[in-house]
């Protein structure tokens, strides 16, 4: 039984499924595009500013930290897991960043380190699931608090500023001649980069193996434990990343930053299909919902939306989000 199961993991890796017509209209992601245009309909009936170009580029302006976090959320749940930490990563590695500026470091060696510091907390997430054997929630849930805590730890309540012009121009500017803010360029380096690791590279196959049948991958020969530290890796490496955008946009840096983005980040995985008990999901998903939320979220703050309902829409998406593909799934079966 071992050895078939291995047998079908090493086909499924190797194999590439044909392409279907009828299959790619019937994608996930094309309901999401169809959400686009309603909300964004909508978003304009209510207001006259909505549909100006460069109010829709600056809207990016708000999410693009929760899109690159989402990038490699996506194939950590993939393969079954789940990053609650990582709001807190980006917190500690802007806070690691100030720390060094504050002291007198440059910006640039104090972004060095924040990547560092990024990196090295998801290898630590990492290595406490696939060498201790712990479950992704546990350990993920108690490094949110211990990340958060660290980056308390290194600035207190004092927030950080007076960083220099050129360093602030990532987060605030545009792509000179254009409305593009220079931000959302970035995400789209990053987009692309991910979702050609995931979706065209035997490493990108392996991940949808492990979260379809992880036994049997191991079974295969496929170095599961290395792959997720890599995935987790991945996932510090972009919270540092957004780290260092939202220092940049906002100028400082303060140890409360991205309060409650995990929940975001988790939402917009899941709302672009991805299944949380594993083997699911699309980089292009990911971008769609990254997008669909961030334009309610814009509308909501057009109509001057209290933060805590926008809290409460969130939660009820990230519902919907889980809900109504079991339920579709389990329709289609009757």
């Amino acid at each position: 039984m071992a050895t078939q199961a291995a047998q079908d993991v090493k086909g499924f890796v190797a194999i590439k499924k044909p392409f279907s017509l009828a299959g790619f209209f019937l994608r996930w992601e094309w309901m999401l595009v169809a959400l686009i245009i309603i909300i964004g309909a909508i978003n304009a009936s209510i207001s006259e500013y909505f549909l100006n170009v460069v109010n829709l580029f600056d809207m990016t302006f708000n999410f693009i930290e929760k899109g690159l976090m989402a990038l490699p959320m996506t194939m950590i749940i993939i393969t079954a897991g789940i990053d609650l930490s990582v709001a807190s990563t980006l917190a500690m590695s802007s806070a690691t960043m100030a720390l060094l500026f504050k002291h007198g470091a440059p910006i640039w060696v104090g972004a060095i380190a924040a990547i560092g510091v990024g990196v090295l907390g998801g290898w630590f997430n990492g290595k406490c699931i696939t060498k201790i054997k712990l479950p992704p929630l546990a350990v993920t849930l108690g490094t949110y608090a211990l990340y958060r805590g660290l980056a308390f730890a290194m600035l207190g309540d004092i927030p950080v500023k007076g960083y220099p012009a050129w360093f602030t121009t990532i987060g605030q500017n545009y792509i000179p001649g254009t409305p593009v803010p220079i931000s959302l360029v970035i995400f789209a380096v990053f987009a692309l980069g991910f979702g050609l690791l995931l979706h065209r590279t035997a490493f990108g196959r392996s991940v949808f193996a492990i979260g379809n049948n992880e036994h049997a991958c191991r079974f295969a020969g496929i170095d599961v434990d290395r792959i997720k530290v890599r995935i987790y890796m991945f996932s510090g490496f972009m919270a540092a990343l957004s780290a260092l955008i939202m220092a940049a946009r906002f100028g400082s840096t303060r140890t409360d930053v991205a309060t409650g983005y995990e929940l975001y980040v988790i939402t917009a995985v899941v709302l672009g299909g991805a299944d949380t008990g594993g083997g699911k999901g699309t980089m292009i998903g990911t971008i769609l919902s990254t997008f669909l939320l961030g334009i309610i979220e814009w509308g909501m703050s057009l109509k001057m939306v209290p933060g805590q309902v926008q809290q409460i829409v969130s939660g009820g998406v990230l519902i919907f989000a889980i809900l109504v593909p079991n339920l579709l799934g389990k329709f289609i079966k009757r």
